[in-house]
């Protein structure tokens, strides 16, 4: 009961708002164990959600499924914070949270980091035969821009730059939450970024499986592929989501670090008390 009291008083104390961690795909949130340690270690009292939902095979269900099931249990919990909380997602993870505030935009989210999240979509070999070890990346786009491609996670962000016109034609969802083509709720998609009051997009060069890996900061492959980063490319210029707005008011992070591979990001300590922790006041 004491302990109860004190750790109560603690986080009143140090204000530190709550987290929300979203694991990667083909895993759970038993991934996230590091991270949700660290945080509560250096900033204690601070209430560390980690949710379960879509673990293992569930990771790839379509997107749209995983926004609206995560979207709904988050809401519940921002609920019972008025004040707001963090949102830090990891991988798939990241792209599936940054989607949920844009797609809930009255959730009170005030940070939101982006740990190595294919956010501009995703065209490699590395990752693809993590999960389809048989599937050849230049024939890819033909199981993925179909009907049955579409009912998966990884078909859902896949961006093929040599086929363009069939991504644009078949995927229901990275071009839309995106806003490189309108909806009813494209107005909605860019208020939702526009509330945070940090956006943090954490990559690198040594990544070696989100391809390219400025795809985690919203650069992309260009028909030739050659790399376009976040700044030149048309969702930045033309503000399609509000990079561009959040930029312009000192909102926008881009961290880059070298040296770290895909699946150390949530479990290396320097990363996360360099360039995490600074963001969960």
């Amino acid at each position: 009961m004491y302990a109860l009291i004190i750790c109560a008083v603690i986080t009143v104390c140090n204000g530190y708002k709550p987290v929300v961690l979203l694991h990667g795909i083909m895993t759970g949130n038993e991934s996230m164990a590091v991270v949700k340690t660290r945080i509560e270690e250096k900033h204690p009292g601070t209430i560390v959600y980690n949710p379960d939902n879509f673990a293992g095979w569930s990771s790839l269900e379509s997107m749209w499924y995983q926004v609206e099931q995560f979207g709904d249990k988050i809401m519940n919990i921002s609920k019972k914070h008025p004040d707001g909380i963090h949102l830090l997602g990891y991988s798939q993870g990241a792209l599936t949270a940054r989607v949920i505030i844009q797609a809930f935009p009255s959730l009170k989210i005030h940070n939101f980091i982006s740990l190595s999240g294919p956010q501009a979509g995703q065209y490699g070999t590395a990752f693809l035969h993590i999960i389809f070890p048989g599937l050849a990346l230049k024939t890819a786009y033909e199981l993925f821009y179909s009907y049955v491609g579409q009912h998966t996670s990884v078909g859902n962000y896949w961006n093929d730059p040599y086929h363009q016109d069939l991504y644009y034609k078949y995927s229901q969802f990275l071009p839309y939450i995106n806003n490189a083509l309108l909806s009813n709720r494209s107005h909605e998609f860019k208020d939702g970024l526009l509330n945070l009051n940090k956006l943090v997009l954490i990559g690198g060069p040594d990544d070696n499986v989100i391809t390219p890996w400025q795809s985690s900061q919203f650069g992309y492959y260009n028909e030739n592929e050659t790399v376009i980063n976040m700044k030149d490319r048309d969702i930045y210029i033309k503000d399609l989501i509000g990079l561009k707005t959040l930029d312009t008011q000192g909102k926008l992070d881009l961290v880059t670090i070298p040296g770290i591979d895909h699946f150390s990001w949530h479990k290396n300590l320097t990363v996360i008390d360099k360039n995490i922790l600074p963001y969960l006041d």
